[in-house]
């Protein structure tokens, strides 16, 4: 079975292949598809943007489509950045410039008080066949007043988490494909996955 990863974050397509390195599936990429232009991810949740996203690229490239949306939603900030997490610091942003931003916005607020929780939201969809899908992943932790760790990507540095005593920079992939909001959310698209090939 042959899907396609709707997505043109690199950081995300190597976690997502890794996760579905132990399924009988073969993974496309955007790569592979440059004539189809990036959807506009204008939705109000991170729901309705995985669904664009997924049926979107299903429909433009006629395969099964998987995407993502993912947020950090910060409980003093009124679950801010939200579904703007990747462009928080602003358009064209770096992952430096929305970590130094949410640093900042949080510089009066308790280490007690940093509550917050990734959420990562996935949808499954074959557009030609009618076939919609939406599962998710959270990971709850704190926000970090300083960057730690130089493995992964996004909020990563500052994104402690208190069972591992670690944030989520600090861990290998290996590791964080244990624990993280996405890794979650993936192992339940996989049963959907798994049932579809069945089909």
């Amino acid at each position: 079975m042959e899907i396609l990863l709707g997505t043109n974050n690199r950081n995300k397509v190597k976690e997502i292949s890794k996760l579905l390195a132990d399924l009988p599936v073969k993974i496309k990429t955007l790569d592979d598809f440059p004539g189809v232009a990036p959807v506009e991810e204008d939705g109000e949740t991170l729901e309705e943007n995985a669904i664009k996203k997924a049926h979107f690229y299903s429909k433009a490239t006629r395969m099964f489509t998987l995407a993502d949306d993912t947020g950090l939603e910060v409980a003093a900030l009124n679950g801010a950045p939200g579904v703007y997490s990747a462009r928080y610091a602003g358009e064209n942003c770096s992952y430096e410039d929305n970590n130094r931003k949410l640093i900042s916005e949080l510089e009066k607020i308790k280490a007690t008080n940093r509550a917050a929780r990734f959420r990562c939201v996935i949808a499954c969809a074959d557009a030609e066949k009618g076939f919609l899908k939406v599962v998710d992943g959270s990971l709850i932790g704190t926000i970090l007043d300083s960057i730690q760790g130089t493995h992964g990507f996004g909020y990563d540095p500052i994104f402690f988490v208190p069972e591992v005593k670690k944030t989520l920079a600090e861990l290998t992939l290996e590791e964080k494909n244990k624990i993280s909001h996405r890794a979650l959310a993936l192992n339940k698209a996989k049963e959907i996955l798994k049932e579809v090939a069945a089909a």
